[in-house]
């Protein structure tokens, strides 16, 4: 792989990249380092060592704290998918599914290979498995192709909110956060996918979020209600400190509406928020 190639090409479409990428120039002149228009999975060694670079083993707990949550999701998603993809007939889009297989596979050995080049242990796969019934509520979920994609919309959206919850810890550590909020971007894509999916098979849902005054859940599973609410639920129209439903809309002269004012934002989820949703799959 001609990485000095790669960096070349992005530089051609965002002369600002090395500048985004990380606040240590040179770090960056010594060593190559990628953006979110690289696959995210492509140079784990590389931003692994630009990391270590930059904030040295020792001062990394928090960061590596954060990195072995992300990878507990991504072990889960990774698994999910494997068996999804794994089960005769199941998957009918398999265009759709097997490249979002292919990115949380991607996203696991990414992640692996940062946490490890800290000088740190990557969390593991659980030793026992995971149950994606989650204890018996979807007992369909490798049987019926409709079941599954509901689950794979609920994890997806409960992995946007959860990388969004953890923005304010790597606030002040650029590179960790853009690779953190690269890896949300491809996550939000692939709960816009399921999303889009669920509703060519009739499922009255949009590509997004939608919420309601009352109900911060649209996926029409009220089982899955917990992974839309949190601290700080879906429906919430107040995004930093503002009302969005105050603001006048751009279709009418009225105020914008809450399905709009949700539909415009995610929520973040916090990690023992998180890790309470994702318990059930766990064996």
């Amino acid at each position: 792989m001609n990485l000095f190639g790669i960096i070349e090409e992005i530089e051609k479409v965002d002369p600002e990249f090395k500048e985004k990428i990380s606040p240590r120039r040179d770090a960056i002149k010594n060593m190559t380092s990628f953006g979110s228009k690289v696959a995210i999975a492509a140079l784990p060694f590389a931003i692994g060592s630009i990391f270590k670079k930059a904030y040295g083993v020792a001062s990394t707990s928090d960061i590596v704290g954060v990195l072995n949550f992300a990878l507990t999701l991504e072990h889960l998603e990774a698994a999910f998918y494997n068996q999804g993809m794994g089960t005769s007939g199941l998957v009918t889009d398999a265009s759709y599914i097997s490249p979002i297989k292919d990115d949380e596979n991607n996203h696991v050995t990414f992640l692996t290979g940062v946490i490890t080049s800290l000088g740190a242990t990557p969390v593991a796969a659980n030793a026992n498995g995971y149950d994606f019934t989650a204890g018996g509520t979807f007992p369909t979920v490798f049987s019926d192709y409709g079941t599954f994609l509901a689950v794979a919309e609920t994890l997806e959206d409960t992995g946007v909110r959860a990388y969004k919850g953890q923005a304010g810890t790597l606030i002040g550590n650029q590179t960790v956060l853009t690779a953190a909020l690269s890896i949300h971007a491809v996550e939000a894509r692939h709960a816009s996918a399921i999303r889009y999916l669920r509703s060519t098979k009739g499922v009255a849902i949009k590509p997004w979020i939608v919420s309601t005054a009352t109900n911060s859940n649209d996926t029409g599973i009220s089982a899955v209600d917990a992974n839309y609410g949190g601290s700080t639920p879906e429906n919430s129209v107040s995004v930093g400190g503002v009302d969005v439903t105050t603001l006048p809309s751009i279709q009418s002269s009225s105020s914008t509406s809450i399905a709009v004012a949700s539909a415009a934002f995610d929520e973040p989820l916090t990690t023992n928020e998180v890790l309470a949703l994702v318990k059930p799959f766990i064996k």
